[in-house]
């Protein structure tokens, strides 16, 4: 199953006045019209933004990518710098303190765009669509992301990934991510996925086998304290492309990448 409580495009209208705001670092997938005397913004129109804001144009073989001259790419490029420039001072500082540095990634939208799958499904979510198209394994990689993954470990900082995919989906994560180059640390011990069939014992207070209550949050922050308090590493950055795969601390900064398509509450 992907990402839970997913809102397709609708529910981006009302957190956005443009797409382009995300990476501008607007604060607005958490703003609502809901309850505006104003009329919402018009879906026509918002799909045109998102293609704009992205850049979206269909290759050679009909699969809809993002242009590497986009907006998008534009905010991703800054993102990236702050990011590298932060990683390469934190490690520094954590090393000389003796601490483990690690970062965290979500991986759908954060390292393997899916804007083709919200392009040929119209910002709908279906498991059985979603999940053929994550077991193609043939995702384009975020621009930047994995060159960002081995910057990290070039730094002597451990990569970990954090993501809504299913236990059952990881081979495909993680064809899908050596492909892009994102070939750092693809173990079991280092990506962790949703497992509600036996879920880790550090899940406890959400989570028992067969049984999964955990929201979005105190699942990945959950993630983010076992390693923290359990396997000892210091997360000096987390990167998500919604809050709530930043929300609940145990990271020193988080990244918010730009993804106005869905909203995972």
């Amino acid at each position: 199953m992907r990402k839970s409580h997913r809102v397709v495009a609708v529910g981006a209208a009302c957190a956005i006045a443009g797409a382009a705001l995300y990476g501008a670092g607007a604060a607005g997938a958490r703003q609502s019209t809901a309850n505006s005397t104003h009329e919402p913004y018009n879906i026509g129109q918002l799909v045109k933004d998102i293609d704009t804001y992205y850049g979206t144009t269909a290759d050679s073989n009909g699969v809809y990518q993002a242009s590497p001259d986009s907006p998008y790419a534009k905010d991703l490029a800054r993102i990236d710098a702050d990011a590298r420039a932060y990683i390469d001072k934190a490690a520094r500082a954590a090393h000389r303190h003796g601490e483990k540095p690690a970062v965290m990634f979500d991986i759908d939208d954060t390292l393997l765009l899916s804007l083709d799958y919200e392009k040929r499904y119209n910002y709908t979510y279906n498991s059985t669509t979603w999940n053929d198209y994550v077991n193609r394994a043939d995702r384009p990689a975020v621009f930047g992301s994995p060159e960002l993954v081995r910057y990290a470990q070039s730094k002597g900082v451990e990569v970990f990934y954090n993501s809504g995919l299913t236990e059952a989906q990881r081979t495909a994560a993680v064809a899908n991510l050596k492909k892009v180059g994102a070939d750092v640390n693809l173990d079991a011990d280092h990506m962790f996925l949703k497992d509600k069939a036996n879920p880790p014992a550090y899940l406890g207070d959400c989570a028992t086998p067969g049984t999964w209550t955990c929201t979005t949050v105190q699942y990945k922050s959950g993630t983010r304290k076992h390693i923290e308090d359990d396997l000892g590493y210091e997360i000096i950055a987390n990167f998500g492309d919604q809050y709530s795969d930043l929300d609940g601390g145990f990271a020193d900064r988080t990244y918010k990448l730009p993804n106005p398509t869905y909203f995972v509450a």
